[in-house]
């Protein structure tokens, strides 16, 4: 099982978000654990290498599991969010991973990201706590249901 942290990173209102060229889709920087790591130190080392730039202090936000139904059959990977609002060094002027840019918090929701990307960042921006949750994605990244929780009780649901 792959696992996968990424981070978003507030500063004056505005998050920095990375967009994949690959697929068009934005999303917040972060990338694959190396062996042996623990999710603190993925999550710190891989915002370095996307941005330039070093998280401090950023906190958990959410754990998830990522199911992918293929005609080849099924895999599985975790993804660790993690949240944070300060960094210190000099962000790229251009990242090797795509392009970097600081948007506004409530134009998030507006970009074109995986769908079930804006209920892990919703959260991650403007919820309380840790949450858990599942998402099950078909071909071409197809949502076909997600179920979040905190605390043991469920938060929000969603089947095709």
């Amino acid at each position: 099982m792959q696992r996968v942290t990424n981070c978003l990173l507030i500063r004056d209102g505005q998050v920095l978000m990375l967009k994949k060229p690959r697929r068009g889709r934005w999303s917040a920087p972060g990338g694959k654990m190396e062996k042996g790591e623990s999710i603190l130190e993925s999550t710190i080392r891989e915002y370095r290498e996307e941005t330039g730039l070093e998280l401090i202090q950023p906190r958990l936000k959410g754990i998830f599991t990522m199911v992918i139904e293929e005609k080849q059959g099924q895999h599985e990977w975790m993804l660790f969010t993690f949240l944070a609002g300060d960094s210190a060094g000099k962000q790229f002027s251009a990242s090797p991973e795509g392009d970097l840019s600081w948007i506004p918090m409530e134009d998030i929701a507006e970009l074109p990201m995986i769908q079930g990307d804006y209920s892990i960042v919703e959260h991650a921006l403007y919820g309380d706590g840790l949450i858990y949750g599942t998402f099950t994605y078909g071909e071409n990244d197809t949502l076909l249901s997600y179920r979040l929780e905190a605390e043991g009780k469920p938060i929000q649901e969603y089947h095709v």
